[in-house]
């Protein structure tokens, strides 16, 4: 039932209710005159009710007796500092305030309303309220005759639905103001969860890309540990002198370097395989989506950069969902690559279709503001080069465009690079779409890769 441990801020939270509780029961309204004349309607229920659904851990009946407790000594209080009343009359004549919130209380401490979340009851709760109110009403009503006459109450049915009446109106107020301020957080929290799926797709896009350089680098280290042990191997066969069997040992030594290298490079290289493979995001979305996602980084890339760089997007309506990290990371391979050409200001356009004849997703990602020398284009591709450098002189790793290349043709689609030599420069990609599609579900690309 109530089996969490308050937390520090619903101490806070609690001392909050015993202020303002008692204050919001001030402005008040009289609905009967003569033998119940004292009997206010305020909106000191509705405050309180608010707090008994957000203090869930607290004992609803320990809110009840708190808050009936608190009412009883602050209108006392008041009684005493402004009418000049007696201490022991100030509080006998408020004694039916405390039945009221504690009989309000203990509707709600029923087992049916706390073994289920109030998100899964809400229709319930809320005629609940009602009824606890009305109750409250009376067992307030019955006290502060008791004690004024100590004889039956003359409680009429116009009275009760004068009660019900006020009880409507008051807790489908406070109800609505409470489920809107939580489908208020229930949105916001949606949109951080988008903005962290958003953030995870980009982070594993770039680790496709990471686990491709890895998977070069392993390879090498391969070949060259291969290398070292061939030479060890020639160089023992004819040493005869001490120095030149040391040589050979130090080659050797350097052949089991580039081994451990190797065996380092494969342990980081499976916990990438891992990451990308045991994910919590989705895997598929509508490229629309993705464009979108890609567009909103290269924005922020672009404006980190200092360049005015505008985006147009166009992407055919009714394309099946894509693979997300697959497709994404050789977007934003080239839309980077573009934001980093542009030298001040430029136009980037992304197109994507696709044509139920040919089975193609066809991809054209062009800018604006900068261009490629005619003489330069069959060189873009090759690993290493690069004709970037950042603000320190140091070269880009030129990985950027064969990384799209490998994957391009590894999915069996083509990639062509062009540009007008003034001002334009134009990437188009046909991959097919079966291989981006859902049906493409069990190894990774780099596993059927490297098998």
């Amino acid at each position: 039932m109530f089996n969490q441990k308050p937390l520090r801020q619903d101490w806070f939270l609690f001392v909050f209710m015993l202020i303002l509780v008692p204050i919001a029961g001030e402005p008040k309204i009289h609905p009967f005159t003569g033998d119940f004349e004292n009997f206010r309607v305020s909106f000191g229920s509705p405050v309180f009710l608010l707090f008994l659904l957000w203090l869930q851990s607290f004992s609803r009946i320990f809110l009840g007796i708190s808050a009936g407790i608190a009412v009883m000594i602050f209108r006392a209080c008041l009684d005493i500092a402004l009418y000049g009343q007696p201490v022991g009359h100030s509080f006998l004549i408020h004694v039916p305030n405390f039945f009221y919130y504690f009989t309000y209380a203990l509707f709600f401490a029923l087992p049916q309303l706390t073994r289920k979340s109030i998100y899964a009851q809400a229709l319930e709760i809320a005629f609940w309220a009602i009824f606890a109110e009305v109750f409250a009403s009376i067992a307030e009503l019955a006290v502060m005759n008791a004690i004024a006459y100590q004889h039956g109450y003359r409680f009429t049915l116009e009275m009760l639905l004068r009660l019900l009446f006020i009880a409507i109106l008051r807790c489908f107020f406070i109800l609505s103001f409470f489920f809107l301020f939580q489908l208020y957080n229930t949105e916001i929290r949606l949109a951080r969860k988008i903005k962290e799926q958003n953030r995870l797709a980009l982070l594993i896009s770039n680790l496709y890309e990471e686990a491709f350089e890895l998977r070069c680098s392993l390879k090498n280290a391969e070949d060259v540990t291969h290398d070292c042990y061939k030479v060890y191997d020639k160089i023992k066969n004819w040493a005869k002198t001490p120095e030149e069997q040391a040589i050979a040992r130090e080659v050797l030594r350097i052949a089991g370097e580039c081994h451990e290298i190797k065996k380092n490079h494969q342990r980081i290289y499976a916990g990438l395989q891992e990451l990308t493979s045991n994910r919590h995001v989705e895997d598929y979305l509508p490229p629309n989506q993705i464009v979108k996602l890609l567009v909103h980084t290269q924005s922020k890339y672009a404006r980190s950069l200092d360049k005015q760089i505008g985006f147009h997007t166009e992407v055919q309506k009714g394309l099946p969902p894509l693979h997300v990290f697959m497709l994404l990371s050789i977007l934003s391979n080239l839309a980077a690559n573009a934001v980093e050409a542009i030298k001040y200001s430029g136009l980037i356009t992304i197109a994507i279709s696709g044509k139920k004849g040919d089975g193609l997703l066809h991809i054209r990602i062009s800018n604006t503001g900068s261009f490629i020398p005619q003489h330069r284009l069959d060189k873009v591709f090759r690993p290493g080069y690069t004709t970037k450098f950042d603000s320190t002189g140091k070269a880009s790793s030129g990985v950027g465009l064969t990384y799209v290349r490998h994957q391009t043709e590894m999915l069996g689609g083509t990639i062509a690079i062009d540009s007008d030599g003034k001002n334009m420069v134009t990437c188009e990609i046909k991959l097919p779409c079966n291989k981006l599609q859902k049906q493409m579900e069990g190894k990774s690309n780099y596993e059927h890769n490297a098998d």
